[in-house]
């Protein structure tokens, strides 16, 4: 049995629209008049995060809730005696019937599973049960390597829950499927699922309002309308919970898709006003809600958000709204706080990313840091942040790439360089992990998270940079993408990384191919990249570029590649950060091919000129400072510099 570890993360989930239409629609098995539930969910900022392992005969639990306490647990891995946990309701009931299901249905053993941090509320309408459950699902999946798909953890999560005393609706196992907004359709047996296009960021705000909902006793009133209604207020909760509510979903799609955050805001009230009417009345007890409608009612929150509606099974648990933008946002959240004493969690609905990959060509033999490169590659050099954490220089412009959106990262190396860079991104050891302090433990998990994002690309022959860019081909496909120098560091000025400065600029010019920039002086143009061009917005940031020049002499730079108010033998020089569109790849093979060298290599600076011709290119003015390591007083100097780069 391997004794591999894994981190996993599974979010909450934010029922948009749609409440109780999941086990409503059930109903269809017993009276094919009931029309189908829907729902729109969305997978929440915050959630459970949780290190685990394989695990011979025992299920041993650990979890460490927001507040603080630690609740712990062990199971012989049994039928039976997992059957029994299950039943008896206690903490890790969950646990232990996802367990018994999988035991049950797959070749397992047993599991540990150390629930080290929680980000979302508890039993508050935010699913967080039900994201347990999909947690532990996803753990026997990555422990034993079952390959399974976002449905089958579902499945697993769902027929694990009901194996407790507290019985769940199908919509809460929606959390599997991450981020973004999914809508779920429930027709009797039947469950079908469909991601949805987001058309503009949308920024939502969930808050628990700190009061007491009983959500056996909603279900229990509600349901007295099933499966045939026989009252006046039986067909008023089939009749939203079906007709209406599946209008409701329809113009919800629909917003989404636009990304009209109004639109959505108004409709949350009206979807709000539309439950009290029809609802609210079978169950007045819990569902006439005075908290949830007294800050429905807010005129602050009424200037800060567009609209807003109750969260899950409603009633006084939690409450959401469409908010007016991010930084309205982050004031209705003070707001809620200091007035109600109500704790807040954001949530962005985003639009697909312009940009998914990362390249970091890392296959260089380090030839200017000779020898120390003979021990050690050039990109595992050490260096201090500037918030005090020693990482080598791969991971620094890992995380750059990272934090500006990038979700896959693909490392250039040597073949027999490969090892050594996975062997930093994976899990230490257990007894090691346990003999580390917290911050680093943290910095363990992180390393691991890094490890999870990574492909190796390998460049079997030196044959020069953009060699080891066209290398990324396949893997890059028809997108466009981030690339990074493997030697270089970056410490933005300002809140928003460099990486993210470019891909701010990328997205709003016309998703042109373009360059990060910086002023240097002329005694340094012959070590990089020098630009020319003319400015196309009134900040001098971005600009139409009209020459590359690969590593000029200073005579023909004073010549061709002045720009007007640089000030004398000023010029702009490739920053080491590009967002590049595939087309690149046409013209790399094609020099590769033909044999288009420069200084007997293949020229990422060749191809980037000719795609400059043909398409158009832009470069753009970082706010940062870059600082090189591939040199070894370069490499000095940016230890000292990078060290004590201020953060913004």
């Amino acid at each position: 049995m391997s004794s591999k570890t894994h981190d996993i993360f599974v979010p909450g989930r934010l029922c948009l629209f749609g409440e109780h239409s999941d086990w409503a629609g059930a109903y269809r098995r017993f009276n094919a008049a009931i029309a189908p539930g829907q729902v729109i969910l969305a997978g929440t900022n915050q959630g459970i995060y949780a290190r685990v392992r394989p695990l011979a005969g025992e299920l041993k639990l650990r979890s460490q809730l927001p507040d603080g306490s630690v609740h712990e647990a062990r199971y012989p891995m049994q039928r039976k005696a997992l059957l029994e946990a299950a039943a008896r309701g206690d903490f890790f009931s969950y646990a232990a019937g996802v367990a018994h299901f999988m035991l049950t249905f797959y070749q397992v053993d047993g599991l540990e599973l150390d629930n080290y941090q929680t980000t979302m509320p508890v039993k508050k309408g935010l699913s967080s049960s039900a994201a347990f459950c999909v947690l532990v699902a996803r753990a026997f999946g990555h422990a034993y390597d079952l390959k399974m798909t976002v449905r089958a953890e579902m499945e697993a999560a769902y027929q694990g829950e009901i194996l407790t005393p507290s019985r769940c609706g199908r919509m809460d196992q929606g959390c599997a499927f991450g981020q973004g907004a999914v809508r779920m359709t429930f027709d009797g047996d039947m469950l079908s699922t469909q991601r949805l296009k987001i058309g503009a960021p949308i920024y939502l705000l969930a808050a628990d309002l700190q009061g007491k909902k009983n959500t056996i006793r909603i279900l229990a009133d509600l349901t007295k309308a099933y499966p045939f209604p026989t009252t006046p207020q039986d067909k008023n909760v089939i009749h939203y919970l079906g007709a209406i509510n599946s209008d409701i979903v329809v113009a919800a799609e629909a917003l989404l898709a636009k990304g009209d955050a109004a639109g959505l805001g108004a409709l949350m009230t009206r979807a709000q006003e539309l439950f009290d009417h029809h609802l609210a009345p079978a169950c007045p007890s819990e569902l006439t809600a005075p908290k949830l409608h007294a800050v429905l009612a807010d005129a602050t929150v009424h200037s800060l958000s567009y609209g807003g509606k109750g969260v899950g099974s409603q009633g006084d648990g939690c409450v959401q709204f469409v908010t007016r933008g991010q930084s309205e946002r982050d004031q209705l959240a003070a707001y809620l706080n200091s007035q109600y004493g109500m704790d807040c969690y954001p949530l962005d609905l985003l639009p697909p990313k312009v940009l998914r990959k990362a390249v970091i060509p890392a296959a260089g033999l380090g030839t200017r840091m000779f020898p120390a490169t003979k021990a050690v590659k050039k990109e595992m050099f050490p260096v201090i942040t500037p918030d005090g954490v020693c990482k080598p220089i791969i991971q620094t412009i890992i995380e750059e790439a990272i934090d500006a959106g990038a979700e896959e990262i693909a490392i250039i190396v040597r073949p027999e360089d490969e090892k050594v860079f996975a062997d930093y991104f994976a899990p230490v050891a257990d007894a090691y992990y346990e003999r580390l302090p917290e911050a680093a433990r943290q910095q363990s998990r992180v390393l691991a998270g890094i490890g999870q994002r990574l492909t190796f690309i390998h460049q079997k022959e030196a044959m020069g940079f953009g060699h080891a860019v066209y290398c990324a081909k396949d893997w890059v496909g028809n997108e466009p993408f981030l690339l990074l120098l493997g030697d270089h560091i970056y410490a933005s000025r300002t809140a928003v990384n460099c990486a993210a400065q470019l891909l701010d600029a990328f997205t709003r010019h016309g998703r042109k191919s373009i360059v990060s920039l910086y002023t240097a002086p002329g005694t340094d143009v012959h070590h990089y990249g020098t630009v020319t061009g003319t400015w196309v917005d009134e900040q001098q940031k971005v600009l139409a570029l009209s020459e590359f020049a690969e590593k000029p002499s200073l005579d023909y730079a004073r010549e061709h590649l002045a720009m007007p108010g640089l000030g004398d033998d000023q010029f702009l020089c490739v920053y080491g950060q590009y967002i590049l569109t595939p087309e690149i790849f046409a013209i790399l093979g094609r020099h590769i091919s033909e044999g288009i060298r420069q200084r007997g290599e293949v020229q990422l600076t060749t191809a980037l000129d000719v795609l400059r011709e043909s398409d158009g290119m832009l470069g753009f003015l970082v706010d940062g400072d870059h600082y090189d390591t591939g040199q070894p007083f370069a490499y000095l100097q940016s230890l000292q510099d990078y060290g004590h780069a201020q953060k913004a």
